[in-house]
């Protein structure tokens, strides 16, 4: 179960979704960071029953609507995972400051593990319909538009806006609503 205070209304609903990671740091600058998100949502969707309706990730956080059995759990593996594959790959690059940094977030933090990298809870808020559900795509679609990183939300490489906007994703998302 999540340790967040924020609870799941129901577990096997859509809900939105914000992961950040710790003081902001921008983790997702590179291709093989984000693509590690991919990978571990691809794998739960072929193995958890994971429905992605829709993402964007951006250099220090992400927004994401989805939908399994049991989203706290999946979630909270997705967290789990993805934190440590990117700690290993940021071992592996010698980020040595990105590694400082997630050392002392986790001293504050807790003390199971060498690193922090995910801030806890993802503020789950459980979709309430198909209105609710297209604000928040267009929320999610809109955010790298509003950071002035790109003109047009399906021009952004890390979103589901490619996917509804009819071009081939980076990851597959669930369209079919």
């Amino acid at each position: 179960m999540s340790r967040s205070r924020y609870r799941f209304a129901e577990p096997d609903r859509p809900h939105f979704l914000t992961c950040t990671i710790i003081e902001w740091l921008p983790v997702f600058t590179r291709q093989e960071a984000v693509q590690i998100l991919f990978d571990t949502w691809s794998y739960q969707r072929e193995h958890e029953g994971l429905k992605l309706y829709g993402f964007v990730i951006l250099e220090n956080h992400l927004h994401a609507v989805a939908q399994a059995p049991d989203l706290p759990e999946t979630w909270r593996r997705f967290k789990s995972y993805s934190a440590r594959r990117i700690i290993d790959l940021l071992v592996e690059n010698r980020a040595e400051a990105v590694l400082k940094r997630l050392r002392h977030a986790r001293k504050a933090q807790r003390g199971d593990r060498t690193h922090q990298l995910w801030q806890q809870g993802s503020h789950p808020q459980g979709i309430e319909g198909e209105a609710m559900l297209r604000q928040k795509l267009e929320y999610i679609h809109n955010n790298p538009v509003k950071r002035g990183y790109v003109d047009e939300p399906e021009h952004w490489r890390w979103s589901s806006a490619r996917n509804y906007a009819g071009r081939e994703g980076l990851v597959e998302v669930f369209t079919e609503w």
